[in-house]
């Protein structure tokens, strides 16, 4: 106990003890002590209860008062209530400055913040960019339903989702449909959703810019590396065997940018098409064994190739996309794995899905670089992919098609004992081989 408080309690004590024996002396001389003392002990009894009711009626009353001056347990009691009601006030003042100031920042954002409730989904809160976006109007919308007031958009099983929705890259926007969207939902407390919704129109257009510029320029490179090739081909190396070298890296060189340009011109093919160009069944069995020639082919027999075939089916999608995903995969597991190396594809069963794994027992990759791996010319080692005659591009292509065909890559990877690429796709899309020897032809 602090040392004023006791000095205040000692004084109070004293005070009463004082008042109590002058009564009782009182008393006395008149001739009945006990009743001076029970008189006495009524008046202390009611003052204190007088003080306790003025505590509690300026505890009620919710105003401001200065505290009385003096000694004495109430007074102090009076000061410590005054000192706590002050530090609260201004607690409520700092918590109420810094709830403006976050509703100030959150209204001045570009992105249109939503506050819904999550039982509800009801909207609860917007700021100004929701009416700009989302053609939320205050006071108006406040506690409409926000699936029946963003329409056309999908939201009722987007909020299901709840904790688990995926963020929608491409929307059209209530208000404006030539803008496109990214929708966010975030889960923030147990009662409430954050809708945040931002304009992605200006960074659609330019991807869409950058596509088509790579895909002309693409296309435009091959007519001269066609004229280079022939020239380079009609020059032999035992007529000028001075410049033999200087032919051999030209040669080189130049089928490297021929296989970059056919890179970049399937990227360009699979990012311009939002669905697959055909729904097909695809045998698996001779896709292998095409596999397994082009793995061994580019081994030029320095690695021994293992395939093996254990889910006994097939798949559905495009055959040509599958196998431009497929080689791409067992070709980077030969170019990155040194000679005496192992190279493993296994297609196996996975639930009721299936996967193909590419297994190898090359370089490693380390984990810092795993995720950005499918990134467009995205490299581990510079100089190594120069060597080995890689474009950067492959496990792009391999990310795309696996999309297109609602699959997923996987890569676990360990320096110096190699890596494992693998190919997850769902029960949608696996056939049964019996299926896939009856099925007619696809359509034209």
């Amino acid at each position: 106990m602090p040392e004023h408080i006791r000095s205040a309690w000692l004084r109070t004590l004293g005070a009463v003890a004082l008042a109590l024996l002058a009564a009782t002396v009182v008393g006395a001389l008149a001739g009945n002590a006990w009743m001076g003392l029970a008189l006495a002990a009524l008046a202390a009894v009611a003052w204190h209860y007088w003080r306790l009711r003025r505590v509690l009626r300026r505890l009620t009353a919710r105003q401001r008062w200065e505290p009385p001056r003096g000694d004495g347990v109430w007074n102090e009691l009076d000061r410590l209530l005054f000192r706590s009601q002050r530090e609260m006030r201004m607690r409520k003042r700092r918590l109420l400055d810094m709830l403006r100031t976050y509703r100030a920042a959150a209204a001045a954002l570009p992105d249109a913040v939503v506050v819904v409730d999550r039982n509800s989904q009801r909207v609860q809160w917007f700021n100004e960019a929701a009416t700009t976006l989302l053609g939320l109007h205050h006071p108006r919308d406040l506690g409409t339903p926000v699936v029946e007031r963003l329409q056309p958009l999908p939201l009722a099983q987007w909020l299901a989702s709840g904790r688990n929705a995926e963020p929608m890259l491409d929307a059209p926007s209530p208000a404006d449909p030539q803008l496109r969207l990214n929708m966010r939902l975030i889960p923030y407390s147990e009662d409430y959703w954050l809708l945040v919704a931002r304009d992605v129109s200006k960074l659609l257009r330019l991807e869409q810019v950058r596509q088509d510029f790579v895909a002309n320029v693409s296309h435009e490179l091959r007519t001269p590396l066609t004229v280079v090739h022939g020239y380079l081909d009609m020059l032999d190396p035992e007529d000028l065997p001075e410049y033999a070298p200087m032919l051999a890296e030209m040669r080189n060189q130049s089928q490297r940018m021929t296989q970059l340009v056919e890179d970049l011109l399937t990227l360009s093919r699979l990012e311009s098409q939002e669905d697959s160009n055909a729904e097909e069944p695809v045998p698996m069995r001779p896709m292998l064994a095409t596999l397994r020639r082009e793995a061994e082919a580019h081994s030029q027999g320095r690695h021994t190739i293992e395939m093996s075939d254990e889910a006994g089916c097939d798949l559905l999608g495009s055959g040509k996309e599958l196998h431009s995903a497929f080689s791409n995969l067992v070709t980077n597991a030969v170019r990155y794995t040194p000679a005496g190396g192992t190279v493993r594809v296994r297609f196996a069963r996975e639930g009721a899905g299936v996967v193909l794994e590419v297994h190898d027992t090359g370089y490693g990759i380390p984990s810092s670089h795993l995720p950005r791996l499918t990134e467009r010319f995205y490299r581990v080692s510079s100089s190594r992919s120069r060597e080995s005659g890689g474009t950067g591009l492959g496990l792009s292509i391999v990310k795309h098609v696996l999309g297109r065909h609602q699959a997923r890559l996987q890569i676990v990877s360990e320096v110096g004992r190699g890596s494992c690429f693998s190919c997850h796709f769902g029960a949608a899309r696996v056939l049964s081989r019996h299926a896939v020897d009856v099925a007619p032809p696809p359509a034209a």
